[in-house]
């Protein structure tokens, strides 16, 4: 069939329109809900087929022009050309519908979508670099749609502007340099006051490429770093001490991290995420509380400040030490960390038998299916469960309320990451 022609019925998971033809199912890139397009294939599968759009007929009332020039062919973001507003509605029917397809449950209350500013709010990002001598250009951004090639960025509005106004010149910058094919990727990481560019460079670097890279950081105003090998090589060039943290207001809080380090991407949301989160999970004077996939402490030191005592654990133990290091920092002695791979059974750790008022989880997209077969013990009555994954949350709700006797109480999106098609979400269980 030449030029096909359907109506686009709703968005799938990834922000690509649905439609049918002939019973069955394609996902077209570039389609909005409500919208009549024409598509070309570009894979056909047993049970369902995916396209791009061609053309659009009939145009949905909230599209909109993308900011980026490079929407479309970089897979960094999915959904520009949906407005603001539409989008994370679009995520809470994505949310909705996992909850009632996967977990057999509804909320009893869905919460007001949580959102931040919609651009320039990434402050950590892992951008490839990718030296072309046919084009005799370096690429540096983020990978198109097909993985195997990095997309040829010249801005990002979703990066901090520090960084996100200046791929251009990073592509000059990494051109010039006599190990321009061995620069493999760049880590960007920003804390409060600082902003951190890491270069991963698989040869050792001349003196001259020394040179360029630090001129570059001090006349933009970043700090530059060398990671040679593993995460245990990163080391600074310019300036020689590097210290990165951010505040978390609701606590009085700020938590030191290294580049690295695993923390939310989206500093505005993580504020209101660690608010909301405190304000469903209630916690009081006397409570003692888990805090599971605690990370570097983030929910755990601002549980601290309100509780008996809390535990994190995390599987990381570079993550536990720099937790243990942050409550120090913040003259918190009330939280214990320890580390342990949550996914294998912790019934007989001592912090597992403890008994916990109540209980935090911030799982991987995983989930935390593996953790529920020996958690939560009786005495637990209120879990808030953050989630970067609606179907693993889904999933264990389902869990919850069927085999440990919870009630989904309230469930809602957070726009960690607008204009993709990543759902952030948080829910609260009660019994």
């Amino acid at each position: 069939m030449q030029n096909p022609e359907v109506i686009i019925d709703s968005l799938n998971h990834d922000g690509r329109g649905v439609a049918r033809l002939e019973g069955k199912a394609i996902f077209v890139a570039g389609a909005l809900p409500g919208e009549r397009v024409t598509f070309r294939y570009t894979s056909r599968h047993r049970n369902y087929d995916e396209a791009k759009v061609e053309q659009i007929l009939e145009a949905s009332p909230h599209r909109v022009e993308p900011r980026c020039p490079h929407f479309g062919s970089c897979g960094g973001c999915a959904l520009q050309h949906l407005a603001a507003g539409q989008q994370i509605e679009a995520k809470q029917r994505v949310l909705a519908e996992n909850f009632e397809r996967i977990g057999k449950v509804e909320p009893g209350r869905w919460l007001p979508a949580l959102s931040d500013k919609p651009w320039g709010y990434r402050r950590k990002g892992r951008l490839s670099v990718k030296w072309v001598a046919r084009k005799d250009k370096v690429l540096v951004g983020f990978r198109e749609d097909n993985p195997r090639f990095v997309a040829d960025l010249s801005v990002c509005h979703t990066l901090l502007p520090d960084v996100g106004l200046h791929i251009d010149a990073l592509s000059e910058l990494i051109g010039s340099m006599q190990a321009k094919a061995q620069i493999a990727q760049i880590e960007i990481a920003a804390g409060d006051d600082a902003v951190v560019l890491v270069f991963r460079n698989l040869v050792e670097l001349c003196v001259d490429d020394l040179e360029r890279l630090k001129a570059f950081g001090q006349s933009h105003g970043l700090g530059i770093m060398l990671q040679p090998k593993g995460p245990d090589s990163v080391v600074p060039l310019w300036p020689d001490r590097i210290d990165l943290y951010f505040r978390i207001d609701a606590a009085d809080l700020d938590l030191a991290f290294k580049p690295l380090d695993f923390v939310q991407v989206n500093a505005g949301m993580n504020q209101r995420m660690i608010a909301l989160a405190l304000e469903l999970l209630q916690p009081q004077p006397g409570d003692s509380v888990l805090d599971l996939f605690c990370g570097l402490g983030n929910f755990t030191l601002p549980v601290a400040r309100q509780v008996a005592s809390v535990a994190g654990v995390e599987g990381d133990q570079a993550l536990v030490n720099r937790a243990a290091e942050n409550a120090t920092r913040n003259g918190i002695d009330n939280a214990r960390f320890h580390a342990a791979d949550l996914f294998l059974d912790q019934s007989t750790a001592p912090w597992s038998a403890t008994r916990y008022d109540k209980l935090l989880l911030d799982p991987p997209r995983s989930g935390a299916a593996q953790v529920l077969e020996y958690l939560p013990r009786k005495g637990t009555d209120r879990i808030v469960y953050v989630s970067c994954h609606p179907g693993s949350l889904a999933r264990d709700a389902g869990i919850l309320v069927s085999k440990h006797g919870f009630r989904l109480r309230e469930a809602g999106v957070m726009d960690m990451f607008p204009h993709t098609a990543h759902v952030e979400s948080i829910a609260l269980f009660e019994r």
